[in-house]
């Protein structure tokens, strides 16, 4: 079986984002993890899929993190993040639309009421498919 899956990663100070797409872009397992158990996670998806490469964000504290998942051996691809939160959070209310009063307000104008570093992760991996080892921003 050849290695089609990705890992999408939203890095942060404190925790990250991670998913694991098929090649389809389909999401087979994402979450919210501590930075200090991101590796451990990770270790987990390699043996859901095989997995041919990471796409790490370019944020907040992506030089350490991509240095600790060097240990899985897999090609890290760095992923511009170039308004990954504003899609992220549109992705979020798109799986989980407003309810009650709450669907009166635009949803533009309301924030999720969870961290949303998942839902980020699943857009990097996404732009990672869409374009290859040169993820840069969308044009």
């Amino acid at each position: 079986m050849t290695a089609s899956a990705v890992i999408g990663i939203d890095p942060g100070s404190i925790k990250a984002g991670y998913a694991l797409l098929e090649q389809s872009g389909d999401v087979v397992e994402a979450g919210i993890e501590p930075i200090d158990r991101l590796q451990g996670c990770l270790e987990k998806l390699v043996t859901l899929r095989p997995v041919r490469a990471i796409a790490l964000g370019g944020g907040t504290n992506a030089g350490p993190i991509k240095a600790a998942l060097r240990r899985l051996g897999l090609p890290i691809h760095s992923v511009d993040e170039f308004e990954t939160t504003r899609f992220a959070r549109t992705l979020y209310f798109a799986e989980h639309p407003p309810r009650g009063w709450r669907r009166l307000i635009p949803v533009g104008m309301q924030l999720p009421p969870r961290p949303i570093d998942d839902y980020a992760a699943i857009l990097i991996a996404r732009r990672f498919l869409a374009r290859g080892v040169e993820a840069g921003p969308p044009s």
